[in-house]
C-alpha cells in the first residue's frame, strides 16, 4: 500500500522567497507536532502564515484522510517565486527606479511515519 501525502498550499504571500525559505529550511522533516511549535517561538513574519498553513495541512490529513496528527511529519516544503509586482520610485533629474514587489507560493506535504 502507497503512503498517502496530504498537501497545503498558500498563493501569492506577500514576501519575499528568499525570506520565507529561511523558515521552511528549519521546519523542513520535522514532526508536525515539533514544527508547529518551532513556529510558534520563531520571530518572523512568514513564521505565522507557515503554522497557519500546517495547521491547514494537519486538519486536510485529519478530516479528509482520516490520519493521526500524532503521526504526520513535513516529508516536503517547497517556497517557490510568486507574482512579482512591478513599481516605480521617482528619483533625481526625471529618471525613475525600479522596485520589485515580490511574493511567494508555498506548498507542505504531509505523510505518515511508519
Amino acid at each position: 500500500m502507497e503512503a498517502k501525502i496530504v498537501r497545503a498550499m498558500l498563493k501569492n504571500f506577500r514576501m519575499s522567497p528568499r525570506k520565507v525559505r529561511e523558515v521552511a529550511d528549519i521546519i523542513r522533516g520535522k514532526s508536525a507536532g515539533d514544527a508547529k511549535n518551532i513556529l510558534e517561538f520563531t520571530p518572523r513574519k512568514s513564521a505565522l502564515a507557515m503554522k497557519k498553513l500546517l495547521d491547514s495541512a494537519i486538519a486536510n490529513a485529519e478530516n479528509n484522510f482520516n490520519m493521526d496528527p500524532d503521526t504526520l511529519y513535513i516529508k516536503t516544503i517547497l517556497v517557490d517565486d510568486g507574482q512579482t509586482m512591478k513599481r516605480f520610485v521617482p528619483r533625481a533629474q526625471g529618471r525613475a527606479a525600479r522596485i520589485l514587489k515580490r511574493s511567494s507560493h508555498i506548498t507542505i506535504e504531509l505523510a505518515q511515519n511508519k
